[in-house]
């Protein structure tokens, strides 16, 4: 009975001193990211949207302003773009808004956004949208190039099917606010409840909570193996 105990414990041991892995179940940075913020901001918000979504539109004309300017302008925080196209416009305007500058890409989503209801209600989106394109500095060639790009609509489709796999998304918007899964067009309010505590707290909190695990387990397994 001793030996089938020590075996448990030393299987335990092994489970815990391994850790959970977590690393897949939330948003990791990725070299191609569009992001609005500092880099060493320690708040990282990554928000999966649909540029055809009204709620995520309703987001970024009401919402976003006031983190721009609370949070993110003063370096507490920093937005993560992550395209979640939910039909063929705005999968066509995500492959357009990429190939911007990563410098002109939050501007023209938040144009793209502001005129959301003129360019997916037009007779010719496509035009509509190389009209915003324009503004934004795109020249007629560069859109026609840019939209022509399969490669570039392809890995933005992948990219969705990841997110959708890998993180359960469902629907737009979806945010992750330093690991903490948020679902929906929260007013500012309620969104900025989710930046409550240090930043990292939560996966702080998990790692002592592990390391005294580990701690009880050690004592544990010391005294069972003082008996053996």
């Amino acid at each position: 009975m001793r030996k089938i105990w020590l075996i448990a414990a030393a299987l335990a041991w092994t489970a815990l001193a391994s850790g959970p892995a977590r690393a897949a179940d939330v948003p990791q940075l990725l070299p191609d990211d569009r992001v609005l913020g500092k880099a060493d901001a320690p708040i990282v918000i990554f928000e999966f949207f649909s540029l055809t979504c009204p709620h995520c539109a309703v987001f970024e004309q009401e919402t976003l302003p006031l983190v721009k300017k609370n949070w993110i302008d003063t370096g507490k925080a920093k937005l993560v773009y992550r395209d979640f196209p939910l039909d063929k416009e705005a999968l066509f305007a995500a492959v357009v808004a990429r190939c911007l500058p990563p410098q002109r890409y939050p501007g023209f989503v938040d144009v793209v956004f502001a005129n959301q209801r003129d360019w997916t209600t037009a007779g010719d989106y496509k035009a509509a949208l190389a009209k915003l394109a324009r503004v934004a500095g795109m020249s007629q060639q560069d859109f026609d190039a840019c939209t022509g790009n399969q490669k570039l609509s392809d890995g933005i489709m992948a990219a969705e099917f990841d997110a959708q796999k890998r993180y359960g998304i469902d629907s737009t918007p979806t945010f992750f606010v330093n690991g903490k899964k948020v679902v929906g067009d929260q007013a500012y309010p309620d969104f900025i409840k989710n930046f409550a505590g240090d930043p990292g707290a939560t996966g702080v909190a998990t790692a002592a909570a592990d390391q005294g695990t580990l701690d009880r387990i050690r004592q544990w397994f010391g005294a069972l193996m003082s008996r053996s």
